[in-house]
């Protein structure tokens, strides 16, 4: 199966399960449809009232504390997310995204972060676009890089929010900085970047309408000579829905892969990141078609099965701040294990 911003290989269970859902959830649209067109606004409601803090959620879906979660504080994540996802959509070039722009440059000066940002144009389907790539970069004792990425753009759908899509990422990067900016310098420096641009502006698949900001970054990276610098990429794509489902994904380096999983099982989230496969074409591969190890850490096959994926129904009421800590908390663990690889 193909559709227009990713690209997954499905079992025939999977498949079974997913034509299931879609059958069973009327307001959600087909892949194909929801990628060659715009959602209707005359048919497809508007997203639901939701919970906007993490205090407000109990039980199996809250944050444990972030001191059983290598400092990561999952219910603040959620609540950054929260808070992206009040602008509204925020698609490459809107108002809302400047808005999600500023709001991230301050909560970064707030924690004390070195900032650089990337202003630059893309051509597109549907003109020049400007767009803007903001990192972090929390210096190291060597010349190493470990760089960290997500993107905070949604695609252009009517009532399109993009709690996961675009805003959980996002979440989760602010959460890391704030933990990491200012921390005891390690051996090699770590890069934090919210990526812009990640969404289609008219179709995945056509004339590179895809990865923007990632690839603009391994461009600018490789023309510098800082590349070479980099030791893996780790991405960020979707990851804060309830019931988190993350298969090992077949378009990221193997090595880098099982090094995620293994923490994964040692942390005791076997549940969260399952052991069967898929194939997702996300910002990883602006990476490793550089030949730079990456792999892409997305919850994307399960959500899109469920019949969330590019809908109105994207929305914080679908999210899981114990979802937030547990990423995060991978993150932590596979960030301390790279430093250790590439001491």
């Amino acid at each position: 199966m193909k559709n227009h911003r990713k690209r997954i290989w499905l079992g025939a269970a999977a498949l079974v399960a997913l034509l299931t859902v879609a059958c069973s959830h009327e307001a959600a649209p087909t892949a194909a449809a929801s990628s060659a067109s715009p959602a209707s606004s005359a048919t497809t409601p508007a997203p639901v009232a939701v919970q906007f803090t993490a205090a407000q959620i109990t039980g199996a879906d809250a944050a444990p504390p972030a001191s059983q979660t290598g400092g990561f504080d999952g219910a603040k994540a959620y609540d950054y997310t929260a808070k992206l996802v009040s602008f509204g959509p925020r698609p490459a070039g809107s108002d809302a995204i400047h808005q999600t722009q500023d709001y991230i440059l301050a909560q970064l000066k707030s924690f004390g972060c070195d900032v650089e940002t990337d202003d630059f144009h893309s051509p597109t389907p549907a003109g020049d676009i400007a767009m803007k790539n903001i990192t972090v970069k929390i210096p190291g004792e060597g010349q190493g890089v470990i760089l960290v990425i997500g993107h905070y753009d949604t695609k252009k759908l009517d009532n399109f929010v993009g709690a996961d899509d675009g805003g959980s990422s996002a979440g989760l990067l602010l959460e890391l900085a704030r933990e990491m900016c200012g921390a005891k310098k390690q051996q090699n420096a770590v890069w934090i970047a919210f990526l812009d641009g990640e969404e289609a502006v008219v179709d995945w698949n056509s004339n590179n309408d895809n990865t923007y900001g990632s690839r603009e970054m391994a461009a600018r990276l490789a023309t510098s000579g800082e590349l070479k610098r980099v030791k893996a990429v780790l991405l960020a794509d979707m990851i804060g829905p309830k019931s988190l489902k993350i298969q090992r994904d077949s378009n990221s380096t193997p090595w880098l892969v099982t090094l995620v999983w293994k923490v994964a099982a040692r942390l005791g989230y076997q549940n969260e990141f399952v052991s069967s496969d898929s194939g997702v074409e996300d910002d990883q591969l602006a990476f490793t078609h550089r030949g730079v190890p990456a792999i892409d850490i997305t919850d994307f096959p399960h959500y899109e099965e469920e019949g969330l994926w590019h809908t109105p129904q994207d929305t914080m009421d679908k999210l899981s701040p114990r979802s937030f800590a547990v990423v995060g908390h991978v993150f932590v663990e596979s960030i301390a294990e790279l430093q250790k690889k590439f001491h």
